[in-house]
């Protein structure tokens, strides 16, 4: 800890621990230092209005427990939980395409009141042209977000397309950004943050919940 200007006694005299207090508090203050490729995307991502989302290898991590009785367990990331919501109540669509059927998922996506959900879809193409038509948004007002092969019709339409850290290659080289974080931990949040960055929303939402409101 800095002693600058606080005298040479042994320990910490007051005046190094306030010293030491307002050094954290300035280290507080300064702004999230984003990657170059972040920076990128932002022009990109200032576009979006709907947000669609693979589910398995992006909402999870991938992995499927099978049960006894025929059905599965799903891990869901609370981060990415609150990065949807907040990403909804700033006005901001998200919608799920996967070729899964699955009750986890259709109750996560109720508790997140996600309006837009096209499961079971062997053709995520089709899903995709089908919720333009519903929502009368273009391309490039969307994004999405896969982390495999199945998902790359999709990401190629978009108007801004993402991947998880741990997509496979195919999918990182046509990304217009690559998260941080792998699917299931964190990744969904970051794209989230990105878009409400992008739009200029990110630094009010967060000082809301700083100062405890909503």
């Amino acid at each position: 800890m800095s002693k600058d200007n606080c005298g040479t006694g042994e320990g910490y005299s007051d005046c190094a621990l306030t010293q030491a207090l307002r050094e954290r508090a300035a280290e507080r203050e300064k702004p999230v230092v984003r990657s170059a490729a972040w920076n990128a995307v932002l022009c990109k991502a200032k576009k979006i209005e709907l947000l669609l989302l693979d589910v398995d290898g992006v909402l999870t991590d991938g992995t499927v427990y099978y049960l006894p009785e025929a059905g599965e367990v799903k891990g869901f990331n609370t981060q990415d939980g609150f990065g949807l919501r907040i990403l909804q109540e700033a006005g901001i669509s998200v919608g799920l395409i996967t070729a899964r059927n699955s009750e986890a998922v259709s109750r996560r996506a109720r508790d997140l009141k996600i309006q837009h959900i096209a499961a079971g879809c062997s053709n995520k193409a089709a899903a995709y042209a089908e919720l333009l038509v519903q929502t009368g948004l273009k391309p490039e007002q969307t994004a999405y977000m896969g982390d495999d092969w199945l998902d790359l019709p999709v990401l190629v339409k978009v108007g801004c397309a993402f991947a998880p850290a741990n997509a496979v290659p195919e999918l990182r080289q046509r990304a217009d950004y690559v998260t941080e974080q792998r699917g299931g931990h964190g990744a969904v949040r970051e794209v989230c943050e990105l878009i409400l960055e992008a739009k200029g929303l990110l630094a009010g939402i967060f000082a809301r919940h700083l100062g405890g409101g909503r």
